[in-house]
C-alpha cells in the first residue's frame, strides 16, 4: 500500500503516544521498527511515532561511506569489543537486508615488509574476532597478482596485498526502508515535521508542539516517553562533531574490489566501486572537527586536496577531478579534547536525562540495530515493561520493495519525498552521479512536480536550490 505523508501527519496530530522518537536517521528508524515489531508480534497496543525535521536519511545516515563493516582501523586503538560487535552486526544485516547489504571484497595494498607484517596480523585478528560470522577469510596476493588485478596502482615499493571482505550498502535507502517497514507494522512516521519545546503535563506526559516545516502549520501530540535520536542536532551531553567528507570520481580502479589504503598517518581511506552502474569511485573519508553547526556541512578545499592526494598516491594517473562531493557529521562521545578526531572512540552511549528523555549518542551506522534494541529495552521499562526484554530484530528480514525504487514516482508515492533533493540524494544517489545542469534537472523536477502539484515557480525554486547545493559542494 502507498504511504501518504498526509495520512501519517493526520494520525500524529492529537495522538496520545506511548513513545515519540525525534530524528529520522538510522538510529531513529531502527528504534521505530524495533518498537513496532515487538508490539505487533506480542499483540500489545503500543503507540509509537517518529518525526524528522528534514527528509529521512538526509543527514549523516545517508552521507557516510556506504559500508557495513567491522572497523578494521579500530584494531590499532585496541577497541576489540567495538570491532567484535560491529562484525556481529555486519553478519546480521547481511542476513536481514540482503537486497541492500552485500559482501564487498577489499584489496589492501602493502608497501614494505613491515606493512605486510603489521596489516597482515591485523587481518588475522579481524577474522578471529568475526569467528563463524565472517563473510570470507582474507587471503594474500603477490606483487605480480596485484599488478595484474590493478595495473594502474602505484608500484613503487609495492610488495604484496591482501583481500578481505566487509559489506556495502545504500545507506539512505536502508533508513527509508526501515521506516516504511515500521509503518507497515503499525508505527507512524512523518518527515519535514519539527518538534518544538516539549513540556510536561501534571500527569507526567509530554505535550509536544509540532510544526510542519513545509506549510508552517502547527499540530500537537502527547507522549509518555520521548527518545532523542537527532544525532548532530542533539544538545544533550558533550558531543564531538566530526565531519567526514567524500569525493565522487570517474572509475579509477579496474577490478570490482574496493581499495583500502592506509596513509602515512595510519588513517584508512576507501576507494569504493559506486554508482547505479558501478561507473564511479567513491573516495573517503576525512575526520575533521566541525564547529559551524549541523546545518552548515560542506567539504573544505583542504579535504578535497587531501583526498585527491591519496588518489594520486594510489593511482598516479587517475583523474581526481570530483564529479560531486558530500559531507556529514559524526556526533561522537568523549568530548572535544579526547585526542584526534580520527582516534575518538565510536562507542555509543544511551541514557535517560534528568527530565526523562532518553538520548542516543555516538556509535556506528553498522551497529544501529544493537543500539536500537538497547534503547528500546530502556524506554519500554517505562512505557510497556512486558516488552522490555523481547528481542525480535536479529531475525526480522526486511522485505524488498516491489516498486521501481529509482523512479521519481515511487519516491513521491511510496517514500514521502517532498523535494527534488529527496529523490536525487535519498531515494537514489543519482544526484552525485553526474554534473547536473538546469536543463538536465528540468525533466526530473517536472515529473516530481506533476505528482506533488508544484507550480512553475516551485519547480524552478527546487531546481535552483538543488543546483546551489551541488555547486557549493564541488567548490568546497
Amino acid at each position: 500500500m502507498p504511504v501518504s505523508r498526509d495520512s501519517q501527519l493526520h494520525a500524529l496530530n492529537g495522538a496520545d503516544l506511548d513513545i515519540l522518537i525525534l530524528g529520522g536517521g538510522i538510529n531513529g528508524a531502527g528504534v521505530l521498527r524495533d518498537l513496532a515489531l515487538r508490539a505487533e508480534r506480542s499483540g500489545t497496543r503500543l503507540r509509537c511515532a517518529l518525526v524528522e525535521q528534514n527528509h529521512f536519511a538526509s543527514g549523516t545516515s545517508g552521507r557516510n561511506s556506504q559500508l557495513i563493516h567491522g572497523g578494521l582501523r579500530y584494531l590499532k586503538y585496541f577497541e576489540f569489543p567495538l570491532v567484535r560487535e560491529a562484525l556481529r552486526e555486519r553478519s546480521i544485516l547481511l542476513h536481514i537486508a540482503p537486497h541492500l547489504v552485500k559482501p564487498l571484497p577489499f584489496l589492501l595494498p602493502m608497501y614494505g615488509r613491515f606493512s605486510q607484517l603489521f596489516y597482515g596480523s591485523g587481518l588475522v585478528l579481524y577474522d578471529l574476532l568475526a569467528g563463524a560470522r565472517k563473510v570470507h577469510r582474507h587471503y594474500r596476493l603477490t606483487r605480480k597478482q596485484v599488478i595484474d588485478i590493478e595495473p594502474g596502482m602505484n608500484r613503487a615499493g609495492l610488495t604484496a596485498a591482501a583481500v578481505f571482505y566487509d559489506g556495502e550498502v545504500h545507506s539512505a535507502r536502508l533508513v527509508v526502508e526501515l521506516i516504511l517497514d515500521a509503518i507497515r507494522h503499525g508505527g507512524t512516521a512523518v518527515n519535514y515535521v519539527r518538534a518544538e519545546h516539549a513540556t510536561k503535563d501534571a500527569d507526567g506526559r509530554w505535550r509536544v508542539p509540532l510544526r510542519d516545516c513545509l506549510t508552517s502549520e502547527s499540530y500537537e501530540c502527547r507522549a509518555r516517553k520521548i527518545i532523542n535520536a537527532t544525532g548532530a542536532w542533539s544538545n544533550a551531553g558533550e558531543l564531538r562533531l566530526v565531519r567526514g567528507s567524500h569525493i565522487v570520481l570517474p572509475r579509477v580502479a579496474k577490478s570490482d574490489n574496493a581499495i583500502a589504503y592506509f596513509d602515512s598517518g595510519g588513517r584508512i581511506v576507501f576507494f569504493i566501486p559506486w554508482g547505479s552502474r558501478n561507473q564511479l569511485t567513491l573516495v573517503g573519508t576525512t575526520d575533521i572537527d566541525h564547529s559551524e553547526g549541523p546545518d552548515r556541512v560542506h567539504i573544505s578545499p583542504q579535504e578535497i586536496a587531501y583526498l585527491q592526494g591519496i588518489v594520486h598516491t594510489v593511482f598516479p594517473k587517475a583523474d581526481a577531478t570530483p564529479i560531486s562531493t558530500y559531507s556529514a557529521l559524526r556526533p561522537l562521545i568523549g568530548g572535544k579534547t579526547a585526542g584526534s578526531a580520527t582516534s575518538t572512540s565510536r562507542e555509543h552511549r544511551i541514557w535517560n536525562a534528568e527530565d526523562g528523555v532518553l538520548h542516543i549518542a555516538g556509535g556506528k551506522y553498522t551497529t544501529y540495530r544493537a543500539m536500537s534494541e538497547e534503547a528500546c529495552d530502556l524506554a519500554l521499562r517505562e512505557a510497556a515493561p512486558e516488552l522490555a526484554s523481547m528481542h525480535v530484530t536479529e531475525g526480522a528480514v526486511l522485505t524488498p520493495p516491489s516498486a521501481d525504487v529509482f523512479s521519481p514516482e515511487n519516491a513521491v508515492e511510496n517514500e514521502m519525498a517532498q523535494k527534488l533533493s529527496d529523490y536525487l540524494f535519498v531515494s537514489t544517489y543519482l544526484g552525485y552521479e553526474q554534473r547536473w545542469t538546469r536543463e538536465t534537472l528540468e525533466p526530473v523536477a517536472a515529473e516530481m512536480g506533476e505528482k506533488l502539484g508544484w507550480s512553475e515557480a516551485r519547480r524552478e525554486a527546487e531546481i535552483t536550490e538543488t543546483l546551489s547545493s551541488l555547486i557549493h559542494s564541488t567548490a568546497g
